[in-house]
């Protein structure tokens, strides 16, 4: 306990015989952290809040999942994708490119490290974070409080357009087999219908009334009208069969169609409708206080650091003359 008591006092009797040194140098850091922390630029914060939607997409199934409707809320799954899509360069390279990030910040467009100087300006200003509430809050930093404003906007508003962007990238393709298959469906009972017509013109008749032309050539009294139903019964005879496949390929054909109608409108639906993402919780507004730089913690910070600079600064230097007194 001595020891220790011995220790403070002359560590105590060491700053005061260094009172002067150490003044001037706390001094010093205290000036010149005031005139950093006054030269610094004052930075503006603007942010928005926003929540993922659960489902984006509309369901032509009768078999609907009642957990993803449109109206809920999106879980964690869902916070997390929408924060790798805010913080990717589709919605990056937009905001950049419509306020010309790279003059703004002066990076010179020269520069052959300008790419990169560009996305260390970007992280530095822009930031996507999930809450606890499972929320997103979209951060923008800027020197022009109505800039940072309008930045955080814009990305709010761009969440719909960049996914509904990635979305057709991959039902587009989809969409397009299922056309296809559907015109191709179409065409194939479109030509059946026109062999069933064509047999029609040639007097060939449905199974249903084929059965009646045998009481018909009956009950039939002129030989022209005798006639007449004989010739039909032969045709009726020679293609009586190859009507009745075709008429039960078309009826094949017709419930295929409107099985796979349901598929078809899912899949235009999914690859031309402009789906709704998000829950809008708080759009960004213009604000009337800086956020950064805090001076005070700045001044605090540096005089602080100078002063134990200082001090380990003599005490290396006592040290010094120590050893040199021992040689």
């Amino acid at each position: 306990m001595s020891e220790l008591t011995g220790e403070r006092s002359a560590l105590l009797a060491f700053l005061w015989k260094n009172r002067k040194v150490l003044l001037t140098i706390t001094g010093t850091a205290f000036v010149v952290s005031v005139v950093v922390s006054l030269l610094v630029t004052p930075l503006y914060l603007s942010t928005a809040i926003v929540f993922p939607t659960a489902s984006s997409n509309v369901s032509f199934s009768e078999q609907r999942n009642v957990k993803s409707g449109s109206m809920d809320f999106g879980e964690e799954e869902q916070a997390e994708q929408l924060v790798q899509i805010l913080s990717s360069s589709r919605i990056r390279d937009k905001i950049v490119a419509k306020y010309d990030l790279l003059r703004h910040y002066e990076i010179d467009p020269n520069d052959e490290n300008k790419n990169f100087k560009l996305n260390e300006e970007y992280s530095d200003h822009f930031s996507f974070t999930r809450t606890k509430f499972g929320s997103i809050e979209i951060d923008v930093l800027d020197r022009d409080p109505d800039l940072a404003a309008k930045m955080a906007n814009d990305i709010l508003d761009l969440i719909d357009t960049v996914k509904n962007e990635m979305i057709r990238e991959r039902t587009r393709p989809a969409f397009e087999i299922n056309k296809r298959k559907m015109k191709q469906l179409e065409y194939d009972r479109d030509s059946i219908v026109k062999r069933i017509d064509s047999l029609s013109q040639l007097g060939v008749t449905p199974s249903n009334v084929r059965s009646n032309l045998f009481q018909a050539l009956v009950d039939s009294k002129s030989p022209n009208e005798k006639k007449e139903i004989k010739a039909q019964i032969e045709v009726n005879m020679k293609y009586g069969s190859l009507f009745d496949a075709l008429e039960h390929k078309r009826n094949e054909m017709i419930i295929n169609i409107e099985t796979f109608k349901v598929v078809y409108e899912q899949a235009e639906s999914d690859a031309n409708a402009q789906f709704n993402h998000k829950f809008v919780v708080e759009r960004a507004v213009v604000a009337d206080k800086k956020e950064k730089p805090k001076r005070m913690i700045i001044v605090l910070v540096a005089t602080l650091g100078g002063f134990i600079l200082g001090v380990f600064f003599l005490l290396i230097r006592d040290k010094i003359k120590e050893l040199k007194a021992l040689n």
